[in-house]
């Protein structure tokens, strides 16, 4: 295989990163630091330090990202802590699958599962915490609201670290 046929093969792996980091059923941002590691390991990692650096950054701007916007989300939405964690399961509930609103499999069911579990599990928790239905589809509204923002985010971090690696490896490729 020749080294320009394996570097749009890493490109590809890294596109599907980018798509992971907005889709949670996908692995996101650590297959683009596998590529570059990967092409660093073919190359020399003199050649991608700063792809490598950008991606690693991006990693772990990555993990915070996810954290904070779902959090912020919740408490912008009035979310309280069993809100939070009724989301939290519901989620978990959802990714594998486990609940009766999914009742149909293919390859977006996870990802269904996922937000749908979310909404649910927010809106449970809140309403066994408060008892009024308008506060928990509010807290719902909010958590949703901050997870759809993390996953631009995430996306955003992903897609810079996919064109520095573009920008600083193209004279490399071959």
């Amino acid at each position: 295989m020749s080294t320009l046929a394996l570097y749009w093969i890493l490109v590809a792996l890294m596109v599907v990163g980018v798509i992971g980091s907005v889709l949670p059923a996908i692995p996101g941002i650590i297959l683009i630091v596998v590529a570059v590691v990967i092409w660093g390991l073919i190359k020399g990692f003199e050649v991608v330090t700063i792809a490598l650096t950008v991606a690693v950054i991006a990693m772990i701007l990555d993990l915070g990202v996810d954290f904070l916007a779902t959090y912020i989300g919740a408490k912008q939405g009035g979310a309280s802590r069993w809100g939070q964690i009724g989301s939290m399961v519901g989620m978990f509930l959802g990714m594998l699958g486990l609940l009766p609103a999914v009742p149909f499999g293919g390859p977006f069911a996870p990802i269904l599962g996922i937000l749908l579990g979310a909404v649910m599990g927010a809106m449970i928790g809140e309403y066994a915490f408060c008892k009024d239905i308008k506060i928990a589809l509010k807290a719902a509204l909010g958590i949703i609201v901050g997870t759809f923002v993390g996953s631009a985010l995430k996306g955003l971090l992903s897609l810079v670290a996919l064109v520095v690696f573009l920008v600083t490896t193209w004279p490399y490729y071959g």
